[in-house]
């Protein structure tokens, strides 16, 4: 069991039979009344999101997730393929469940898919992800690291925001948890 104050985004629990994804959690102290835990939850096998809030010190069921390594093949009508590397079988996941991990994902990359049991639910991204800048803006001469950033579409669709100094072809480091730029990685 797991109380409602240690459940952190990514986690995995049991609620009235269904399997549920925290994507945001933090705490919450109205000025009146008892602190609450405000959660942004997605039902994994359905792909529904909402908002909730919890008491602190409810219960859940923490649910039991494996994953194994695995390569993205390609996206076929809405549905992702991967591959074990070690035993060549295929995993099919539809896109509507990993909508988010797609934007970081190019194919051959290797990543991890999460089983609860024998069911596929879903894809864990690595910390940080290298992606080529396919559109941006013109870099501006005499541009600093300070300056306040432009749009920058990743090969994927991604849209990050980037230093002014960043030129569409450039590889970047981009942080998969936050969805933002880290750094240069070459061209």
């Amino acid at each position: 069991m797991i109380t409602a104050v240690d459940l952190r985004a990514g986690m995995t629990f049991i609620q009235d039979g269904k399997l549920i994804k925290v994507l945001e959690a933090s705490h919450h102290k109205p000025g009146k009344g008892n602190t609450v835990m405000r959660m942004k939850l997605r039902d994994v096998r359905t792909g529904a999101t909402y908002d909730t809030t919890f008491r602190p010190d409810e219960k859940f069921e923490k649910a039991h997730i494996d994953t194994k390594t695995v390569q993205y093949l390609y996206t076929m009508d809405d549905t992702g393929f991967f591959m074990d590397l070690e035993t060549y079988e295929q995993y099919e996941i539809p896109t509507e469940n990993i909508e988010d991990e797609m934007k970081f994902i190019l194919e051959n990359m290797e990543v991890k898919i999460q089983f609860y049991g024998s069911e596929v639910i879903g894809v864990q991204l690595p910390s940080t992800v290298v992606l080529r800048v396919a559109e941006t803006q013109p870099s501006i001469k005499g541009a600093t690291v300070t300056g306040s950033g432009k749009p920058a579409t990743m090969e994927t669709g991604l849209v990050v925001n980037v230093p002014d100094f960043i030129e569409a072809g450039e590889l970047l480091e981009i942080n998969t948890s936050e969805g933002t730029y880290q750094k240069r990685a070459g061209k």
